[in-house]
């Protein structure tokens, strides 16, 4: 369904869209200070100019999706909270940037760093518009999801805004061959892989994990639990054994109001 915006196009808000004044989005400051080192100005300039505006058009419709310090990086299995999304960009650019460390001063091999941070920034910026919150806090598909993925959304805008196609491969990659329509052919798009990979995989199995301990501890397993909670979690099994992970959930129902 389309939002009269009084003219001829139209806007459908997927998602929880939150309005922002006209000029952009009030960037979270971890965004903003990874944008920042982005040594090229024209580079970083256009990536800027997309994180504020994360929005795409189709047949005349602009589609708006979740706030980007409101959204999650996956339905189920990674970052499945509000947040999840600058989490993950967050903590993808830290391995990403190590990496790069690592080829450079380990390998001596040559990777350009700027290519790499676009990459790991604009991967899944548009994840926000396929994502909405059903009625019971969970995540579900929108509409335009059920037709378009994110990483076909996401390729298909950075050609429209005219990126360079070593940066639109990076973003096309960074599924891997497996799981995506191309394997990275660069240096720069294995280390986004990789760097995607490791930290959607390093939360998912922690956020699996406090899930199990949860249900195990106290009968009923702890909905919506984001990092933090995971991590204590996880952190009171190997401290405290089973009845510290009984204290710290029952801790985290109180301290959000639950009735259990």
């Amino acid at each position: 369904m389309g939002v009269s915006s009084g003219s001829s196009k139209s806007y459908s808000r997927t998602g929880d869209y939150r309005r922002r004044a006209i000029g952009g989005l009030d960037l979270d400051s971890r965004l903003r200070k990874i944008i920042g080192k982005i040594k090229d100005e024209s580079l970083r300039k256009k990536v800027a100019e997309l994180v504020e505006n994360p929005t795409i058009e189709i047949d005349g419709k602009v589609y708006l999706g979740m706030a980007l310090d409101a959204a999650p990086a996956g339905l189920s299995r990674h970052h499945s909270y509000p947040g999840g999304l600058i989490e993950h960009v967050v903590g993808a650019t830290e391995i990403a940037l190590s990496l790069c460390d690592v080829v450079e001063k380990v390998y001596h091999g040559r990777v350009d760093k700027d290519l790499v941070l676009a990459g790991v920034i604009l991967h899944d910026i548009l994840k926000p518009l396929t994502y909405e919150t059903a009625e019971d806090g969970s995540y579900r598909m929108t509409p335009l999801a059920e037709r378009i993925d994110h990483l076909t959304l996401i390729v298909a805008e950075l050609v429209r805004r005219g990126f360079s196609l070593d940066l639109t491969h990076i973003v096309c990659a960074h599924h891997g061959g497996q799981a995506g329509p191309i394997w990275p052919r660069t240096v720069e798009a294995l280390v986004c892989h990789l760097a995607d990979l490791t930290d959607s995989r390093l939360n998912g199995e922690v956020l699996r994990a406090a899930r199990y301990l949860s249900r195990e501890a106290t009968g009923e397993e702890l909905e919506r639990i984001n990092s933090e909670e995971a991590f204590e979690i996880v952190h009171s099994k190997v401290a405290e054994g089973w009845e510290g992970v009984s204290r710290t959930v029952e801790g985290i129902r109180r301290d959000r109001g639950d009735t259990y």
